[in-house]
Order: structure tokens, then C-alpha cells, then sequence
């Protein structure tokens, strides 16, 4: 238990420290190596609360796809940051009337906090059913493959009709660059493949 709390603490602490030099740092590639290092942190509190089925897909999409994208992203955008902070004064009223409003939601929210006497006694089993003795990543499985197979299929649907319609809608052709047709190469007959041309000695065609 001593051991769990230590690690408990030591990710915590991490985690919170590196996401404050996320909106701290002046340089955007060293926010982006925090904001990896938070997520890493994130992960191992996932498994220390037994859930390694959410910590890995942390480590893997979110580390692993999106935050190294905004990294590519940053270090190949050649962005003038000095020139973007020049005109931050002027949003800093209406940013500090957000900052107020969210940290009195967030005072409301923690007051209000309480812990409710039966949450003790309830124990979240990670099988779908308390007799099956399954990891919690095998559980899920079950659950996604069986009982929402369906929608599983319809949320990957959306995703692949969306990517389809991304690169649809960002495609752009240029002249004079040859492009496959699948059409034309199966149309093609011997006759139209091969053309014959005599050469004359000495001459070129």
C-alpha cells in the first residue's frame, strides 16, 4: 500500500508540474515535450487504479499520434511567435473575465464535492460479469465485440467517411503531372499499346 501511494504522489506530482510548464513555456517544442511527459505520468496512474487498458491507448494514441503531430507540426511551421504576442494585451480583459468565470465554476464544484457513504461498499468488477475472471483490456473486448459490435461498426464508418471526405476536399490536382487510370489501362488493346515506326539509318524519331 505505502509502495502505491508513493507512486501515486510521484505521478501525480509529475503530471502536475509538467502541465504547468505546458502554458508556461515560452518555446511551443518544450510545451509539446511536457505535454508528453504529463501524458506518460497520466498513463501510469491509469494502471496504478488498474485500468492499463486506458493507459495504453494514452501512451499509444495520444503520445504516440497526436502529440508527436503537434511537435512535427510546430518544428516544421516556421511561425514568428513574437510577432503573435505583439497584440496579446489588448485580449487580456476578456481573458482574465474567463479565467474568473471558470475558476468560480470550479469553487462551486469542489464546495459542493462530497462523498457519498455507499461508494465504499460498491467494487467496479472489470469483467462484464462478476463470475468471469478476465483482464480489464479482455473485458472491454468482449463488451465492444459483442454487446455494441454494431455501433462499433457505425463509429468506424464515420471516422473512415470523414477521413474519405478530408482528403476529398483538400486534393488538389496539378497540370502536367501523369496520374494512373486504371479505366484506360485495362481498355488497352495490342493495337493501341504498340505503335511500329520505321527509322531511317542515321535518323532519330
Amino acid at each position: 500500500m505505502a509502495v502505491s501511494a508513493a507512486f501515486f504522489y510521484l505521478f501525480s506530482a509529475i503530471a502536475i508540474a509538467s502541465a504547468v510548464m505546458v502554458i508556461a513555456s515560452r518555446n511551443p517544442v518544450h510545451s509539446v515535450l511536457f505535454l508528453i511527459l504529463t501524458f506518460f505520468n497520466a498513463a501510469g496512474l491509469f494502471l496504478l487504479l488498474g485500468a492499463e487498458f486506458l493507459a495504453m491507448i494514452l501512451v499509444v494514441v495520444y503520445v504516440g499520434a497526436v502529440a508527436v503531430l503537434f511537435l512535427f507540426v510546430v518544428m516544421m511551421l516556421d511561425i514568428d511567435f513574437a510577432e503573435l504576442r505583439e497584440g496579446i494585451l489588448q485580449y487580456a480583459p476578456f481573458g482574465m473575465v474567463v479565467g474568473l468565470i471558470l475558476f468560480t465554476e470550479l469553487a462551486l464544484v469542489v464546495g459542493a464535492w462530497g462523498l457519498a457513504p455507499e461508494i465504499t461498499q460498491v467494487i467496479a468488477a472489470p469483467a462484464p460479469s462478476a463470475a468471469a475472471q478476465v483482464s480489464n483490456t479482455e473485458a472491454l473486448g468482449q463488451i465492444l465485440y459483442t454487446r455494441y459490435i454494431y455501433f462499433f461498426q457505425m463509429a468506424g464508418l464515420v471516422l473512415l467517411v470523414a477521413m474519405i471526405g478530408a482528403i476529398v476536399l483538400t486534393l488538389r490536382h496539378k497540370e502536367g503531372v501523369k496520374r494512373q487510370s486504371i479505366s484506360e489501362q485495362n481498355a488497352r488493346t495490342p493495337a493501341t499499346a504498340v505503335e511500329v515506326r520505321k527509322v531511317k539509318p542515321g535518323q532519330g524519331i
